[in-house]
């Protein structure tokens, strides 16, 4: 059907919007390549915007030679791996009870979860029970909190819910018992949610700040998050890199930072394109009960 001068209308706007949305996180991750990715004269005269000049990686060899970024880097991999691994885990152990209605406690236990979203302890409290359980300054604190997200066991449940019910009568025709209905048929169709809550809890520990910056006191344990907003903030990683650097004047706290930041998203900008199939494809299963 040939759309009317009115709906050319709204999708031309549309479309400019949406470029413009795009282009407003777009160059600033560009300018921010180029930044560390040109020599120091065209850095300090302002010559650098979109396209690097006098291309040089001067800025990574000395961040990763002169700084402890690689060890950072490492520790954000551990927090990241393990960390999604132990909230998979558990937000598929909590959702799929929650998701049949034979399970008396259901409604019961959904509220509680519910209820965690609009109230919680405080940060005090918190912190007095993980020191008193003795997981300060240790990962474990980190995926202790972040063990479980409500509303990603919310969407998991939805998206266990969605399925048919034949299925479900079917196995249990068959002598399928709960595990192996989980892991042999729940599991495999809910792959494109189960992608997507994935990515959001990656992102979620391989970000995180707040709670390194207050359980965690052994810089050698400091994620890149939190190493990468220090070197931000003030100038005192460039002083350590410059007492360890013969060419000091090829560098400039502009470049260092730039390159610290790329460094910290450039793992999930990789991950990313990987997992963007199942993303729409998971968040509308998970949000919208058939």
């Amino acid at each position: 059907m040939k759309a009317s001068s009115s709906e050319k209308l709204f999708y031309t706007m549309n479309y400019i919007l949406l470029a413009i949305a795009g282009l407003s996180c777009l160059l600033p991750l560009i300018h921010i390549v180029s930044l560390s990715l040109s020599d120091y004269h065209a850095v300090v005269s302002g010559q650098v915007f979109l396209w690097p000049v006098r291309w040089t990686v001067d800025a990574y060899v000395t961040l990763i030679e002169g700084t402890n970024i690689v060890r950072a880097f490492q520790n954000s991999v551990v927090i990241t791996v393990v960390g999604v691994a132990l909230s998979m885990s558990f937000t598929i152990m909590a959702a799929y009870p929650l998701s049949r209605n034979y399970f008396f406690l259901r409604r019961f236990f959904s509220l509680a979860a519910v209820f965690t979203m609009l109230f919680n302890g405080g940060l005090i409290p918190t912190y007095l029970i993980m020191s008193n359980l003795g997981l300060v300054n240790t990962y474990a604190v980190l995926w202790l909190l972040g063990l479980v997200s409500v509303f990603n066991m919310m969407v998991l449940r939805t998206s266990f819910e969605s399925l048919p019910p034949e299925i479900d009568e079917a196995a249990r025709m068959d002598g399928c018992g709960e595990w192996r209905y989980l892991f042999r048929i729940v599991l495999p169709l809910s792959l494109p949610v189960l992608a997507t809550l994935t990515l959001f809890y990656g992102v979620a520990y391989w970000n995180a700040f707040i709670s390194v910056l207050i359980y965690i006191n052994d810089s050698h344990r400091l994620n890149l998050t939190v190493l990468v907003q220090q070197m931000v903030q003030s100038q005192s990683l460039l002083s350590e890199v410059n007492q360890q650097s013969s060419d000091v004047m090829s560098l400039t706290p502009e470049s260092m930072k730039s390159a610290g930041i790329i460094i910290m998203v450039l793992p999930m900008l990789i991950v990313y394109p990987f997992l963007q199939r199942y993303f729409v494809k998971g968040v509308m299963i998970g949000a919208i009960k058939s």
